[in-house]
């Protein structure tokens, strides 16, 4: 039973969770997802990539962001509630040698996914420099984390209201042209995000890994969903991947399929915040719906 044992709002719309699941925890390594499905029925099954596990407790942390149905259905879950389905691990572990220095780019809840790695490149004797980048000081998570493990930790916000006024391209681009500049980038983010953060280092020929989040609905390749071509071949994300080399990656058709889904997703979740604001004026009488 997959039962939700620690629940954290880490801003606005972004939840972390944390929930039974031995057999995941036991065998998840660094840069593998799950599926999850909320529903016992008809349920959307939806990737998420495990953030933290614990083999003593036997769980698995997610950080997920409520933008559709599914999302919001689990976010309104609670401690002690189970979620139907937790399967994985999926997807291929992340490749973690010893090769030196590795720079590792997280943007928005991107920043979760990239701490078990961070974690994975430090254990084997890799020196770490992480960025982490959020639209504002609000949006900064698992900043106390990374610093815990990284040798240096650089935070950039949009508009400045912490860390750097940069996007993640700009300290990118200057470790990059550095006097050490970094063996091997991994980044993860908003696909936009990810896209420029290739684009920065494919003239320095510095190997950047990427860790995409597609459609997906089986997870073993079966339905196509998550299909993306990368050079000359189409990849499925959930066997082949998730990671890809980013300067292979065709960002632009990844990014017109997921938007296929924008506006069910947008309609989701305005209904979803419609819901809470008349349950917070029917509970405190001060707003109107």
């Amino acid at each position: 039973m997959n039962t939700i044992i620690k629940k954290e709002q880490l801003s606005e719309d972004v939840w972390l969770m944390e929930i039974i699941a031995p057999h995941i925890a036991e065998e998840s390594l660094a840069g593998q997802f799950i599926i999850l499905q909320v529903d016992e029925e008809f349920g959307e099954r939806i990737p998420l990539t495990i953030a933290k596990t614990d083999v003593s407790s036997g769980s698995i942390t997610i950080v997920f962001q409520t933008v559709g149905a599914t999302t919001h259905k689990i976010a309104e879950h609670d401690v002690g509630d189970h979620v139907a389905g937790v399967l994985g691990p999926l997807g291929k572990p992340s490749r973690i040698e010893h090769i030196g220095r590795v720079l590792a780019v997280g943007g928005g809840i991107g920043v979760a996914p990239l701490y078990p790695i961070v974690q994975a490149h430090k254990a084997v004797g890799n020196h770490v420099t992480v960025i982490m980048g959020a639209r504002t000081r609000e949006l900064v998570i698992f900043e106390a984390e990374m610093c815990a493990v990284a040798d240096e930790v650089i935070v950039c916000t949009d508009d400045g209201s912490y860390g750097r006024k940069d996007l993640v391209t700009v300290p990118l681009k200057e470790l990059c042209a550095s006097a050490q500049p970094p063996d091997e980038v991994v980044a993860i983010g908003p696909p936009i995000m990810m896209k420029f953060c290739a684009e920065t280092t494919r003239p320095f020929k510095i190997p950047t890994v990427v860790s995409l989040n597609t459609i997906m609905v089986d997870g073993t390749g079966m339905c196509g969903g998550c299909r993306v071509t990368v050079g000359d071949e189409t990849k499925f994300v959930c066997v082949d991947g998730p990671e890809f080399d980013g300067h292979q990656v065709d960002f632009d058709n990844m990014m017109k399929r997921m938007k296929a889904y924008k506006k069910s997703e947008t309609k989701a979740h305005e209904t979803f915040h419609d819901a809470d604001v008349c349950k917070l004026g029917q509970g405190s009488g001060e707003a109107e719906h």
